[in-house]
């Protein structure tokens, strides 16, 4: 007897959307609600990209709480056959950039460069009223070059 295995579709809602109050407290439930949002896709993701993707929500709501000093901030997760989208908007103009880290764990500079080497690409883009850091993770893993200043664009 043959047998065929039909292609495994996403089967989940491909797209989380959230609007979050920008404080430290919401880091917590934005990383929680991202992994739920992980674990209901089909085909789901290998524990190297889910790592990622938790890790990047992580660090970009982290950046949009520290940095943004607005009062809402909005997570985006698209999940395609290939990637997972990670897009964090926020009130403020001012570009995310490379720092040197603070090994006494009070000033940061881990977390842009971080994103950078686990993301595949990451874009950065104006908006009227702030900017969206967007991250793409591949379904397979972590794929970023290493390279954090080839990978992250600035976009007006």
């Amino acid at each position: 007897m043959c047998t065929a295995e039909a292609p495994r579709m996403v089967t989940a809602s491909p797209v989380l959307e959230l609007q979050l109050d920008c404080y430290s407290e919401a880091v917590g439930p934005a990383r929680h609600l991202a992994a739920t949002f992980l674990e209901r896709l089909e085909p789901s993701l290998d524990k190297d990209a889910r790592d990622a993707v938790i890790l990047v929500v992580s660090e970009l709501v982290t950046n949009a709480v520290r940095h943004a000093g607005g009062k809402l901030c909005t997570l985006r997760l698209t999940s395609g056959p290939q990637s997972v989208v990670v897009a964090v908007g926020d009130s403020s103009p001012v570009l995310p950039r490379p720092r040197t880290p603070d090994v006494t764990g009070e000033g940061g500079g881990f977390g842009w460069s971080m994103v950078c080497r686990l993301a595949a690409s990451v874009e950065v883009r104006r908006k009227p009223a702030g900017k969206t850091v967007t991250a793409v993770i591949s379904r397979q893993g972590a794929s970023g070059t290493g390279e954090t200043d080839r990978d992250a664009r600035a976009t007006a």
